[in-house]
């Protein structure tokens, strides 16, 4: 298996605890980071060629995950 790069805790190399606490404590942190989680594995794919995309839909995944990254990026300020 390949390393899936841009995963939160690479993301936020100095905030895994805060990372960690919110997603205990915070469903609303959680359903993002879930979010998150599952589409920077489905652009990971594609970006290997193991799942088939357009640039289109490619590039509106990146745009979805750029958007998760500030609301938790903001979230993790916040806590």
């Amino acid at each position: 298996m390949t390393h899936t790069p841009h995963e939160l805790a690479e993301e936020f190399p100095g905030d895994t605890e805060v990372l960690h606490n919110l997603k205990m404590e915070n469903a609303h942190f959680r359903k993002l980071s879930d979010e998150y989680h599952t589409i920077n594995r489905e652009i990971h794919r594609i970006e290997i060629e193991v799942e088939p995309a357009s640039d289109e839909a490619w590039e509106d995944l990146k745009k979805q995950r750029l958007l998760l990254k500030d609301q938790i990026a903001l979230m993790i300020r916040e806590a």
